[in-house]
């Protein structure tokens, strides 16, 4: 079901706004078409604060309130890329549902998405607005993302949309045998975007790029 919102977002959301959008992630470097088309069906702008939706296409990050941002469109698609670099996942788990964009990214690229999120308004939100959109292969759960979720692991992909000063643990054992832990590792001023991949109890890292993210908090909220 789409909203009154979307029908109405005329001009600032069009489909030619959208493209501006696409461009320039294939000139940022983004090569999948399977992503690129993702982003350009989901409408961003409902992910946003209504004030903000001018601004939805633009490749910049944008606050969602709680102190926490939607992701800049060049990190979601890099990550996602990540994510489906070996063909599409059966199982995902993200950390950090936000207000569920990258979720809804997620969703049209794997079979099943496992979402966690600290903050229980933005996961009401997030749950809310996906079932809106018609997205029926999100699972969400209001827990603590360090801790992962390990009733439904081993993941064949695990996303953080958060940094934590280091890999949590617990992360790495619940990814599958060849799975792929996307994660941003370092301080608060400026981290890391890995790569981790399982080798059995191995784990080989590859820098992807340099990104600024909202730490990665424990506890709920």
């Amino acid at each position: 079901m789409i909203s009154d919102r979307e029908r109405s977002g005329i001009g600032m959301t069009s489909a030619r706004t959208r493209e501006r959008l696409i461009e320039r992630l294939k000139e940022e470097g983004i090569r999948s078409e399977a992503v690129l088309n993702r982003i350009r069906e989901v409408p961003r702008h409902l992910f946003v604060d209504e004030a903000l939706s001018s601004r939805a296409y633009e490749d910049t990050a944008l606050p969602i309130g709680h102190g926490q941002t939607i992701s800049q469109p060049y990190v979601v698609a890099r990550m996602t890329e990540a994510v489906i670099a070996d063909g599409r996942p059966s199982k995902v788990l993200e950390i950090g549902t936000g207000c569920g964009y990258q979720t809804a990214i997620l969703a049209g690229l794997a079979d099943t998405v496992f979402s966690v999120e600290r903050l229980g308004p933005l996961l009401r939100r997030a749950r809310e607005l996906l079932g809106s959109l018609g997205i029926r292969n999100v699972r969400f759960r209001h827990g603590d993302g360090w801790e992962g979720w390990k009733s439904h692991a081993p993941y064949d992909a695990i996303i953080v949309t958060a940094a934590p000063p280091e890999t949590p643990q617990a992360l790495l054992g619940q990814l599958a045998e060849g799975g792929r832990l996307i994660i941003p590792v370092g301080p608060r001023s400026h981290q890391e975007l890995l790569t981790i991949t399982r080798r059995g109890d191995q784990f080989e890292e590859q820098l992807i790029g340099h990104v600024i993210f909202v730490p990665l908090l424990p506890g709920l909220d």
